[in-house]
């Protein structure tokens, strides 16, 4: 089960230390004893009313990946290839590898990605995107689209994305793959440009967010 991690404003609570009981009745001992206790409580109080209270999201720190990539990406026709991620903008407890999209905690994930794909080619060219999870086939997750074609004296441009729930064991990893019907079709990096100023463009941009525990 993915743990929780309360900030630094609110830290977890942790059970005191309790003084041994004198061999006679001692109201100094008792009263100790009770103001311990009566700390501890507070503390507790203080604690789940402001986790369970309307903003208490804020305070807790779930497991979460945010990655892309900086690379223009190719493949042959009809190959399955594996998109390229090679940036992490943001991560707790997910991580990549090779690519490869790693949770340390069990948990259902809402991954997340999008593509930006061309088309170099005066015909309309599609491309099939489907996950593997820990190198083998998610059933169900292949997608199907076509790329516009060229026109204008301009490449066909479209960026395709959707999102998955997908059920992780701990140190599971998550792959994203695609085949275009024709090599005319690749995943671009798009630097930035002016006229109006426009930030660069990732080729790939892919999230992993932890949504709940799996089910006993």
């Amino acid at each position: 089960m993915a743990t929780t991690v309360i900030t630094n404003r609110y830290r977890p609570v942790v059970a005191p230390r309790l003084p041994s009981a004198p061999t006679e009745y001692s109201a100094q001992y008792q009263e100790q004893f009770m103001n311990i206790l009566r700390l501890y409580f507070n503390q507790l109080d203080n604690l789940t009313g402001v986790v369970l209270g309307e903003s208490g999201g804020r305070f807790i720190r779930f497991p979460y990946g945010a990655f892309s990539s900086d690379q223009d990406q190719t493949t042959t026709a009809n190959t399955d290839t594996l998109m390229t991620l090679n940036t992490t903008d943001f991560a707790n407890e997910v991580s990549i590898s090779s690519s490869k999209i790693t949770a340390v905690n069990a948990g259902i994930y809402n991954l997340q990605f999008s593509a930006q794909f061309q088309n170099s080619s005066v015909q309309l060219h599609d491309v099939y995107i489907w996950l593997k999870q820990n190198g083998v086939d998610i059933p169900g997750s292949t997608g199907f689209v076509s790329i516009p074609n060229r026109h204008g004296g301009t490449d066909g441009h479209a960026i395709i994305g959707w999102n998955y729930f997908v059920e992780l064991q701990a140190n599971d990893h998550i792959e994203i793959y695609w085949s275009p019907t024709d090599t005319a079709v690749t995943i671009q990096y798009y630097p930035a440009s002016g006229t109006p100023t426009k930030p660069a463009t990732q080729s790939v941009v892919a999230t992993l967010s932890f949504v709940s525990a799996l089910s006993t």
